[in-house]
C-alpha cells in the first residue's frame, strides 16, 4: 500500500490531489544491543545553561522520539530531538546513562 500525502486544492474544485514529491523514508532498524550512544555536555551558545547531548544516533527518528519521551520522563526535564542528536536540558549525564543502559544501549562518555 502506497502512503501518498494528500494535497488539497485551494481553487474550490474539491478534488484531492496526490503529491508525487512526498518522500517515503526508510529507517534503519535499531537493535539497542548493537548500538553505542555517546554523551557530552554543551554550554556554548545556550546562555550558560547546560545541555546533555546524546549523539551518533542511527537514522530512525520515530524510534528515538519514543526513547526521548522515556528519557524526559525518567529525568524529569525537557528535551528535543535534532537530526542526529537528542538533547536533554541540564547536566543529567548519570540519569541519562542509567536510563539508556536500562533500555539496552551501550553508552560512552561522561
Amino acid at each position: 500500500m502506497s502512503e501518498d500525502r494528500i494535497v488539497y486544492s485551494s481553487d474550490g474544485s474539491g478534488k484531492n490531489l496526490v503529491d508525487k514529491n512526498a518522500k517515503n523514508e526508510v529507517y534503519e532498524d535499531v537493535l539497542p544491543e548493537s548500538v553505542c550512544l555517546k554523551l557530552r555536555i554543551e554550554k556554548k551558545g545556550r546562555g550558560g545553561k547546560s545541555v546533555t547531548v546524546i549523539y551518533d544516533l542511527p537514522h530512525n527518528p520515530p524510534y528515538f522520539k519514543e526513547v526521548l519521551k522515556k528519557l524526559k520522563s525518567f529525568c524529569g526535564c525537557g528535551g528535543s530531538l535534532k537530526e542526529d542528536t537528542m538533547e536533554i536540558q541540564g547536566d543529567k549525564r548519570e540519569k541519562v546513562k542509567q536510563c539508556l543502559t536500562k533500555l539496552g544501549f551501550a553508552v560512552k562518555g561522561h
